[in-house]
């Protein structure tokens, strides 16, 4: 395996266009965020309007063009993004990555499903990078500990669920013994749709029990569904708190230039995630010269 180029090793175009575009701790950086994340809300905003049939049939030719513009523009940022990283392909698969891809492919397949273009919405992902931009490194090590508590939890969440399942499906099957067709439950698959309706205390009222024993059963389910709720949030509630004993250190926005990752912390010179070393970003200074000048006016 060819080993990635260090950022001096790589074109100095290249490392100064990926310090713009995953970069938020320079001006230049966080200028250009901030313009995307205007360019965001603003391309969400035309696709929620055009749902909207007075606005289409007045504006719909102008609605048509400003989301092609966003469209084309956001497919330029795409490309740019995988020239500025090391490596394009583990970008192009990361979250964020798929996201950007989301966001442009729904304009173009407009042109073969009509109204496949409502689906760009997805746009909304994107926001997602505002934590970034504005510094708030916090949050990032906050999610962080989340995604490790949700990690941790996914085999006790994946039994909790498989026993429900279980329990819905024989409750399920009750009910329908229980009441039979002449009540709505026309079979053992729409039983146990209301069986998972009435657990979950949605409780939509389109299919009831009558009898008495249909009832009975009816609270059963419900008083069950009251205990049930609580357990997955126990779960992960433990696994937060077990993250948190741990420690955690404090963290900066920087991005990996070569797995895209992000949230490491602010003394980190290499990746956590894959070992890459961070790419150096200067820390923003006073004027030296302007500060000098203005002790000696004093």
């Amino acid at each position: 395996m060819v080993p990635a180029k260090t950022p001096a090793q790589r074109a100095p175009w290249r490392e100064t266009l990926r310090v713009i575009i995953f970069e938020a701790d320079t001006p230049a950086g966080k200028a250009f965020d901030v313009a995307l994340l205007i360019a965001i809300v603003i391309s969400v905003t035309v696709v929620m309007a055009e749902s909207v049939v007075s606005i289409r049939q007045n504006y719909g030719r102008q609605l048509d063009t400003a989301e092609w513009v966003f469209t084309l523009l956001f497919t330029v940022e795409y490309f740019l993004r995988l020239l500025a990283v090391r490596r394009p392909m583990r970008y192009a698969r990361s979250f964020f990555g798929i996201v950007d891809v989301l966001a442009i492919a729904p304009t173009y397949l407009s042109l073969v499903f009509p109204g496949a273009s409502s689906l760009l919405v997805i746009r909304g992902l994107r926001l997602l990078r505002v934590f970034r931009v504005f510094k708030l490194g916090r949050f990032l090590g906050e999610a962080s500990l989340l995604t490790r508590a949700l990690i941790a939890s996914r085999h006790k969440i994946t039994v909790f669920l498989g026993t429900v399942l279980i329990l819905v499906t024989i409750l399920g099957a009750a009910m329908y013994l229980i009441e039979g067709e002449e009540s709505g439950f026309t079979s053992v698959p729409t039983s146990v749709y209301w069986a998972i309706v009435t657990m979950t205390t949605v409780g939509y009222g389109d299919i009831t029990p009558i009898t008495f024993a249909g009832k009975t059963l009816a609270a059963i389910v419900m008083v069950l569904g009251y205990g049930i709720i609580a357990v997955p949030t126990g779960i992960v509630t433990a696994e937060l708190v077990e993250s948190a004993v741990g420690g955690s250190s404090k963290v900066s926005t920087r991005c990996c230039p070569d797995c895209m990752s992000e949230g490491h912390r602010v003394d980190a010179r290499y990746c956590s995630e894959c070992g890459a070393l961070l790419g150096e970003i200067a820390p923003e200074v006073p004027d030296q010269g302007r500060a000098g000048q203005d002790s000696v006016d004093r």
